[in-house]
């Protein structure tokens, strides 16, 4: 299940919005839970053709997930987002409505 966005920046960084993400991350949530279990992270930093699976998944949950409870739930979704910017090599872009033009 590759990570399919709309296009790449100049830099080669995927071009996507939050709720992009948060639409394709939820594809990886096994168990229905709405939440992201570190299982789950390394699911999709590898479908998305990552590498290191496994030590990102772990530094993305360290790093997210506010509360301590080892998922990142719809809370923490910016801070998972945050952390894919900066090691994922994912680019937020703003989705425009037609009140921004």
């Amino acid at each position: 299940m590759a990570l399919k966005t709309r296009s790449y920046s100049i830099d080669g960084k995927r071009e996507m919005t939050i709720d992009e993400f948060k639409r394709w991350l939820k594809k990886f949530d096994e168990d229905k839970d709405g939440r992201i279990s570190r299982d789950e992270l390394a699911d999709a930093i590898r479908a998305s053709g990552g590498w290191f699976a496994r030590r990102k998944s772990n530094q993305g949950i360290r790093s997210a997930d506010a509360n301590g409870n080892g998922f990142i739930d719809d809370n923490e979704i910016r801070n998972l987002a945050d952390f894919a910017e900066k090691h994922l090599n994912v680019l937020w872009v703003k989705k425009f409505m037609a009140k921004d033009i």
